[in-house]
């Protein structure tokens, strides 16, 4: 690795460890749930999830992993 790509990589290690830095605000995940594989996403603030259980309560279990994973760099009124 040349000394440039190991200053990158150092900085990026930085900023992984600084989430409040980082800004969701889109995101499409293929989700391997217990039962099915599940489409979520994140668009305009809002959660989404083609389960059966979200379009009733409009969260769940995938959306509230993904909330856990995503830890402050999801905007405030999620």
């Amino acid at each position: 690795m040349d000394n440039g790509m190991i200053r990158k990589y150092e900085k990026a290690k930085q900023y992984a460890e600084e989430r409040d830095r980082i800004h969701v605000r889109a995101l499409k995940v293929d989700f391997d749930g217990a039962n099915n594989p599940h489409t979520v996403s994140f668009e305009d603030g809002q959660w989404h999830c083609d389960c059966e259980y979200f379009l009733v309560h409009q969260r769940c279990s995938h959306t509230m992993a993904l909330e856990i994973i995503l830890d402050k760099m999801l905007p405030e009124h999620v």
